[in-house]
């Protein structure tokens, strides 16, 4: 993400965090997301004016005990929502070990960005949440994070559909949906020659009364990250 950029989206995000009120925390958090996804359709005009500037790679990112699958599956999801592909590495047990993510570095960055950033308000809202009695709270954590995950890839789906339908800056040689269609195909090209034959996602269900307060999380969850270059990546709460 360019410098100029990020900075607007660290001081708007750290403006939500000090805001007085629930609604002037989300207007702020809302332009930051808009931007973040206004970064990535300049990235993808620049791309398609220089095809040698930026090429899709894949990156992979370890997953970490405990709820693994559930953390792999958010860092999945908003890895799509932002134009790239992925893969979960399975593990024993229903875990996952990593995601590989492919993409143009541009984007990779964005992921990482957002996801260690879920991660964290993820677990600090984990810590505090209490499953009805007499259920087992792994399971309520389990079904909360999914829905959390849920709900975060609608918001920034939404969020880049917007971006790519308000089209190009003035001057920009190439449509918005030519840029992008080629974006996609260079990332399926990638995608396809890095990973022939992806592991198979496994099905689970999820038997935990967490999933409608884990979206409701989600639709409020900060989608920028603020102050991340200094923070490790976070560990939900056991």
């Amino acid at each position: 993400m360019g410098f100029d950029k990020l900075e607007v989206v660290r001081k708007l995000l750290a403006k939500a965090e000090r805001a007085a009120t629930p609604e002037e925390a989300a207007s702020y958090t809302d332009k930051a997301v808009q931007l973040s996804a206004r970064h990535g359709i300049d990235a993808a005009l620049l791309a398609a004016a220089d095809p040698g500037r930026d090429h899709p790679r894949a990156q992979r990112i370890p997953v970490h005990d405990p709820y693994s699958a559930g953390k792999a599956r958010l860092l999945a999801w908003t890895a799509t929502a932002l134009g790239c592909r992925a893969v979960l590495h399975q593990a024993r047990g229903g875990r996952v070990g990593a995601v590989s993510v492919v993409g143009f570095a541009a984007d990779r960055e964005r992921v990482e960005l957002l996801y260690t950033s879920l991660l964290l308000q993820a677990g600090a809202q984990l810590a505090r949440q209490r499953p009805p009695a007499g259920e087992s709270v792994a399971a309520y954590r389990r079904s909360w994070l999914h829905g959390f995950a849920v709900q975060v890839h609608r918001r920034l789906s939404e969020a880049e559909r917007g971006a790519a339908e308000a089209g190009p800056g003035p001057g920009a040689p190439t449509s918005t949906a030519v840029a992008l269609a080629e974006r996609a195909a260079r990332v399926e090209s990638a995608f396809a020659a890095a990973f022939p034959a992806p592991e198979p996602a496994r099905g689970r269900s999820l038997s935990g009364s967490g999933y409608g307060p884990g979206t409701a999380a989600g639709e409020r969850a900060d989608l920028g990250g603020t102050g991340l270059a200094a923070r490790p990546r976070g560990r939900i709460g056991a």
